[in-house]
């Protein structure tokens, strides 16, 4: 999703609010590469965001980089990370030129290319960027049975001097969801509103493996990790090597 400027200024500040753990979830990432991979020195973070993670993934290996389709969202992981590599691209078309020990596409950012034909294409190139043996770990969004269609949400927090109230509309349409998230921000100068859509794939546990596997990747389904928003109905994570 290509997040607007409003939008991503409050990203960090509305998830932070919520009790996400950014370098928790990374901790607990690093600990499944090492496992299959205690040697991995690079990694790649695709649809790094904001690059929170990334910030702890940089701590923990030699080398990272990152890509982001959303040009606000990169802007702020430039000022964050001044280090890093980071370049924009689409993760179905993404070709940095090389490789790396692992890859990651957490957020639930994966199902942001909607179809299969773009969930095939998007792991393929993650796979493209992983050296034989690398690992690739991938957090994806719900599965069609334990999506909850018409699920709303939300919350008030303060940030400085801003006070932001956050809904969201959760509906499904076929084999997609349609994710309406509508801010209110309250500042001295007045109250100010604006509402993004995103709409993200609901695929299958076994299209997610069969992409994989497609893509020369050996994975499993590792449950346990329900990363985005801490959803206690979180599918888990696919981890898996490049043969």
């Amino acid at each position: 999703m290509e997040y607007g400027a409003q939008h991503a200024a409050l990203y960090d500040a509305a998830f932070h609010s919520r009790g996400k753990d950014y370098p928790g979830e990374a901790a607990a990432i690093v600990e499944l590469v090492r496992q299959r991979r205690p040697e991995a020195r690079t990694l790649l973070d695709v649809a790094c965001g904001t690059g929170l993670h990334l910030r702890t993934f940089a701590a923990e290996f030699d080398e990272v980089e990152g890509v982001e389709l959303s040009p606000a969202m990169l802007d702020i992981a430039r000022r964050r990370l001044p280090g890093v590599p980071l370049r924009a691209g689409d993760m179905r078309t993404f070709d940095l030129g090389r490789t790396f020990d692992a890859v990651t596409c957490v957020s639930n950012a994966v199902a942001e290319v909607e179809t299969r034909e773009g969930l095939a294409l998007a792991l393929r190139r993650m796979a493209a960027h992983l050296a034989p043996g690398g690992v690739l770990v991938v957090e994806p969004w719900y599965f069609p049975e334990n999506y909850l269609d018409g699920y709303v949400g939300g919350h008030v927090f303060r940030d400085g001097d801003r006070v932001v109230s956050r809904v969201t509309h959760s509906t499904r349409h076929g084999d997609t969801t349609r994710h309406t998230v509508a801010f209110m921000v309250a500042t001295p100068a007045g109250i100010t509103q604006f509402t993004d859509v995103c709409v993200l794939g609901l695929f299958t546990r076994e299209e997610y493996l069969d992409a994989l596997a497609d893509a020369g990747v050996k994975a499993e389904l590792v449950p346990g990790f329900s990363l985005a928003d801490g959803r206690p109905n979180g599918p888990g994570l696919f981890v898996g090597t490049r043969s």
